[in-house]
């Protein structure tokens, strides 16, 4: 468990690099979009084609994975929903608030972190969980986001901008390129494959720094939030932002994405194995390490475009992020002490 610890403490030393570069000034907010752009655009694509590419296309299609994944990222939002669900938090905070607990950091974060730890062969199962998070449970949640009728446009509308925003995602299509590539035994062209390497060993550094940077922004932002609050309210505003979000609507999710939902996890799967289905016992592994992860940031602009409430999905990204330094290392180190 020592090791684990020792391996995980640079990618979270990363991360908080980010957020004291942000909160500090010496990286300005309005950079962090940028940053965005080349971790999401250019360098997680590339690094996604080189594992697809490199992994047998037979491991790619592993429908144990997917099976296990689904039924439990199902359950998980499922249980999300029901929790969260009261005379403050509709439909639309309630199901991004399931999508948050639902969708581990595993592009920006786990993909470097379970190669780290697991070696090249973690890159495969953890593709195929990104590809079902991305195309699956984000639109599974967006759906039931429309169902208060906060969007006056309807659900045709939502569902369009789903599929508008997985078809715009080059991180589903760096997938599918690298499978294509892994299938036909494609060789690129050595400048070619020299520059998409370069780009992938620039993945893991720039999306970790990211992420602090991310969460530092949405800190701050939070922050004046607040105060425009305060101003709003001492002076009577019939506008006033709404309050933040209390902890009663923010640790059950908590709770759920770090301790429920790799359990869920370690559970089917073992449930699916006593079943017949095949299960590579270091997939097991990092099936249950994805699932421990903390939430995707991503999540929070997610929320911001559909109008739920960003403040408290940001909070829960923030402190799953920082539970998770802790959190994660039990987690490995269990998996490692179960028979």
């Amino acid at each position: 468990m020592l090791q684990i610890f020792l391996v995980t403490v640079p990618f979270f030393a990363l991360i908080a690099a980010g957020y004291a570069a942000a909160r500090g000034g010496a990286l300005p907010l309005a950079a962090i979009p940028g940053l965005n752009v080349f971790v999401l655009y250019f360098a997680l694509p590339c690094m996604l084609f080189r594992f697809g590419a490199g992994a047998p296309i037979a491991q790619l299609l592993d429908a144990g994975v997917v099976l296990i994944w689904g039924f439990c990222a199902l359950i998980v939002v499922g249980a999300a929903v029901a929790l969260s669900r009261n005379r403050r938090i509709g439909w639309n905070d309630a199901a991004f608030g399931a999508l948050v607990a639902a969708f581990p950091n595993t592009g920006f974060m786990g993909v470097p972190l379970l190669v780290a730890i697991l070696g090249a062969q973690a890159a495969t199962p953890t593709i195929i969980t990104i590809a079902f998070d991305m195309i699956v449970t984000s639109s599974l949640c967006i759906a039931l986001s429309r169902l208060d009728g906060a969007d006056e446009h309807g659900g045709a509308k939502a569902v369009r901008q789903a599929l508008r925003g997985i078809a715009q995602n080059p991180m589903p299509w760096s997938i599918v390129l690298g499978g294509l590539a892994s299938a036909t035994g494609l060789v690129l062209p050595a400048a070619v494959d020299r520059t998409i390497t370069m780009l992938a060993e620039a993945a893991s550094p720039v999306a970790l720094f990211t992420i602090g940077a991310v969460l530092a922004r949405a800190s701050v932002l939070a922050r004046e939030h607040q105060a425009s609050a305060v101003v709003a309210k001492a002076m009577g505003s019939a506008s006033a932002p709404p309050p933040r979000a209390p902890l009663r609507d923010v640790l059950p999710v908590i709770a759920i994405k770090l301790v429920v939902h790799p359990l869920l996890v370690y559970g089917a799967a073992r449930g699916a194995m006593a079943l017949g289905v095949t299960l590579a016992p270091s997939t097991l592994v990092t099936i249950v390490l994805i699932a421990a992860l903390p939430s995707a940031s991503n999540v929070s602009m997610l929320a911001e475009r559909f109008g739920a409430d960003n403040a408290r999905i940001a909070r829960i990204i923030f402190w799953t992020t920082v539970a998770a330094f802790f959190s994660f290392p039990l987690v490995a180190g269990w998996l490692h002490a179960a028979p």
